[in-house]
């Protein structure tokens, strides 16, 4: 009988996390001050990292070792299962055999704990008593809950404001492990009442949430801040996602020609692409490297690789990286993990240095794809998950045309059991396809320009 999933002990969660920056042709560019313009010393993220942390983020070592006591957390989901979509192929008549690593097992149902725990656990180490995060859809907030929960630290959370609105489960989960949670903007800040007295009906923002986050952590002597994608440190510790499924695909006697993760921030692509990026460097293969991304908010595919701050209230350090312009607010689509006005620095220079290629695909036809793939693989996928599906589709019905055989692993970062809103909206058609918003996007970036960053 042919396998359909391909597991692997606990005995093989890996020990060491990968760091792409060892093997990039060129360093990515630093952080910078946001006040002196200079770049960024440990003593500059101090106040809102613990030393861990930042020693993370500048490293250029190639592997960086997993503490014993974040790999005994792993095993409550790790190693997360690799499938063959077999009945996904049957269905596309495709000679393509396609891939998937679920991270969807997880007790927070994404990827998203794969970073959370290392992060909690190096500030406990550091004697914090409470963080302080943004989440978009809430996979994020609910994954730091969770972790937090593991150490007895206390954790709030800023939760974009129309992701708070359409998702109230997500909410629940992060309370229901200690967290507490509020919409962002909010009247908790000044940076959220500020944003409220321009606009009381704003539906928020990745980049205003974390603004709030910050500004909350740096007034209090008890808290540091904690991010779920975009820095470095948080897209090493996913890389325990490719690190898996190169064993797993070892097993299953096959290797992807195509390797496929969606990009809000870019940690989930990173997490399953960038340990393949290191063959494709070490070892000169050819493999394809396909970061989606939705055209509402299309930073790779739209945006300029510039300077720009993390967050509306220009409060993070300058990084490096496509952007669309910190003050942009993206439409309101139900991949609320997506939306965010920029990309991961190393997955910018990654894009930058033809490592790895992007593409934009409207919601309607995310859903199709998700569907279909519910109706075959039996799995109902975030929205966020199912722009991967898509590419995948349409890499496997690109086969099907040139008649090609070809291998095409894929990351389904987490389940869509909290997104059933969305799902009754496209059933019922009612769901939007938004429009890239072209004149918006070249505004703020004509405001950042204008900043002489």
């Amino acid at each position: 009988m042919e396998e359909t999933k391909i597991l692997l002990a606990e005995s093989e969660i890996p020990t060491h996390w990968y760091n792409l920056v060892a093997d990039l042709p060129r360093l990515p560019e630093p952080p910078l001050h946001p006040g002196t313009r200079q770049p960024v010393g440990p003593q500059d993220l101090a106040p809102i990292f613990p030393m861990a942390l930042i020693r993370q983020e500048v490293s250029q070592e190639r592997w960086v070792e997993i503490p014993d006591e974040v790999r005994d957390i792993y095993r409550l989901w790790r190693p997360s299962p690799l499938f063959r979509a077999r009945r996904l192929e049957k269905a596309l008549d495709t000679p393509a055999r396609i891939y998937y690593k679920y991270e969807g097992v997880s007790p927070a149902g994404s990827h998203k704990p794969n970073t959370s725990v290392p992060q909690a656990y190096y500030n406990k180490q550091e004697g914090v008593k409470r963080i302080a995060t943004e989440t978009g859809a809430g996979q994020w907030g609910s994954s730091l809950a969770m972790a937090c929960s593991f150490f007895g630290m206390e954790c709030m959370v800023y939760m974009v404001k129309v992701s708070f609105q359409q998702k109230p489960y997500r909410r629940s989960m992060m309370e229901l492990w200690g967290a507490k949670v509020a919409a962002s903007p909010s009247t908790l800040t000044e940076a959220g009442r500020k944003i409220l007295e321009a606009d009381p009906d704003c539906p928020g923002s990745l980049g205003i949430a974390i603004s709030e986050a910050v500004e909350d952590a740096v007034k209090r002597d008890d808290t540091k801040y904690s991010l779920g994608s975009v820095l470095n440190h948080v897209l090493l510790h996913q890389t325990v996602i490719g690190l898996e499924a190169k064993k797993q695909m070892e097993k299953a006697d096959d290797y992807p020609d195509v390797v496929i993760g969606c990009v809000g921030g870019g940690s989930n692509f990173a997490g399953i692409a960038f340990p393949f990026a290191h063959d494709k460097i070490a070892r000169g293969l050819n493999t394809r490297l396909i970061a989606v991304e939705p055209t509402a908010c299309p930073t790779l595919t739209k945006g300029q690789y510039h300077y720009d701050f993390g967050d509306v209230a220009q409060m993070t350090p300058l990084l490096k990286m496509y952007t669309l312009g910190h003050d942009f607010i993206p439409s309101s689509i139900h991949a609320g993990g997506l939306r965010y006005h920029a990309m991961a620095p190393l997955v910018s220079a990654a894009y930058d240095q033809g490592l790895i290629e992007a593409v934009a695909t409207p919601q309607n036809p995310i859903f199709e794809a998700a569907m279909l793939f519910a109706r075959t693989e039996a799995i109902v996928p975030a929205p966020e998950s199912s722009h991967a599906i898509r590419a995948a589709i349409d890499q496997a019905l690109l086969a099907k045309e040139e008649g090609k055989s070809k291998v095409i692993l894929f990351n389904l970062s987490g389940h869509g059991h909290m997104d059933m809103s969305a799902y009754d909206a496209f059933l019922s058609g009612k769901m939007e396809d938004y429009a890239y918003p072209e004149e918006e996007v070249a505004r703020s970036l004509e405001r950042l320009e204008a900043m002489g960053v």
